[in-house]
């Protein structure tokens, strides 16, 4: 098993995966774990919903359908409105890194839609899991959800497996309610893909940058 502060700085959102299986008791662990994550009140708001199979492929295939005709259903708005700085120039340099990394020219539109299409089979993961709360639950249910997710992704590495945490299901999160049967009392907080990473796919071998602790970091001394 790797250590905390490796666990944490190897991580990277993987975008290709191998076609090998994870076994149920195995997901079953990581999920075990990850519940270890504190909540207020100990209230353990998360839901988890584990799509593997036939399942996973319908909920795919819906949810590409209802991207290529528009038709969303969002529980919430992930990103702004209008992307401001330094946020504008973070997104734009990831998205750069990514289609240089698949030799994607920034014209290729058709290329671009389909990359951005292979969210919605998880990346070839053979796991694909939806975080949903209790939409009654306040903001601070939120934030354990969040802490729940960064277990998950890390607990994963511990395993050999990687993961790719992905917002682009939430704006059809009302599609995948509806293909999975999901209560409309729980709000999609994300997507994630869970698998083996692909060694050889160029897109794995991405590395985003972070900003120098001092440039969002204030010390209030006496």
């Amino acid at each position: 098993m790797m250590d905390v502060e490796e666990a944490i700085t190897g991580r990277r959102s993987i975008r290709r995966f191998l076609d090998e299986s994870v076994p149920r008791p195995l997901v079953e662990h990581i999920l075990e774990v990850s519940a270890r994550a504190p909540s207020g009140a100990n209230m353990q708001p998360w839901i988890v919903h584990v799509v593997t199979g036939a399942s996973r492929a319908r909920v795919g295939d819906a949810v590409r359908d209802a991207a290529r005709s528009g038709r969303r259903s969002p529980d919430y708005v992930y990103y702004p409105d209008e992307f401001f700085e330094p946020f504008k120039s973070r997104r734009r340099k990831i998205g750069f890194d990514l289609y240089a990394l698949l030799g994607i020219g920034r014209d290729d539109a058709a290329a671009r839609a389909r990359q951005s299409e292979a969210n919605f089979a998880f990346f070839g993961a053979p796991v694909g899991l939806f975080v949903t709360v209790n939409r009654r639950l306040n903001p601070g249910s939120w934030l354990d959800c969040f802490m729940f997710i960064q277990n998950l992704l890390l607990v994963a590495r511990g395993h050999r497996l990687e993961t790719c945490a992905q917002a682009s299901w939430i704006p059809y999160a009302g599609t995948v309610r509806q293909t999975l049967g999901i209560n409309e009392e729980e709000v999609l907080l994300c997507g994630i893909a869970l698998g083996y990473p692909d060694p050889d796919a160029p897109e794995n071998a991405l590395a985003t940058e972070r900003a120098p602790v001092e440039t969002f970091t204030t010390w209030h001394g006496a």
